[in-house]
């Protein structure tokens, strides 16, 4: 089979300005595109530390409503030091919780078994997003 690969999620934002201030300064993003033709269309491709996939929010770029994205990962090494780190950025980060035989229970998974912790922020507009530890060497 071909390959298949994720390149660009398209995220809906009201503010591009605010949005794209967020991604950039907030969390670090690569700005990578910011086209405006003209006053109906304007696109703005960011992409996270380290990742092959990219975001695009802006205006005439999506239907989709304001804050209506939910629960798109990011996966880190260290959710420890993420967290710390976005923190320290001005994010408003969840606490780190795992996931046990019993469910949810406060704090990083005590093994780091891959896919197991976890922490939530949204951006400005309500977009969620979850950082996942993920240790195993990349593919």
């Amino acid at each position: 089979m071909a390959d298949l690969r994720l390149e660009l999620v398209l995220l809906p934002v009201s503010d591009v300005d605010r949005a794209k201030a967020f991604y950039t300064d907030r969390l670090g993003f690569t700005l990578d595109v910011d086209h405006e033709p003209n006053a109906e269309f304007r696109v703005v491709q960011l992409t996270p530390p380290g990742s092959a996939c990219s975001v695009t929010i802006g205006k005439g770029v999506t239907s989709a409503e304001p804050g209506s994205y939910r629960g798109t990962h990011l996966v880190v090494e260290d959710i420890e030091a993420a967290r710390d780190e976005l923190v320290g950025r001005g994010v408003e980060v969840s606490a780190i919780r795992h996931m046990t035989p019993n469910g949810w229970v406060d704090g990083v998974d005590p093994n780091h078994a891959d896919y197991n912790s976890f922490a939530d922020f949204a951006d400005p507009d309500g977009n969620t997003w979850v950082l996942q530890e993920v240790r195993r060497a990349a593919r």
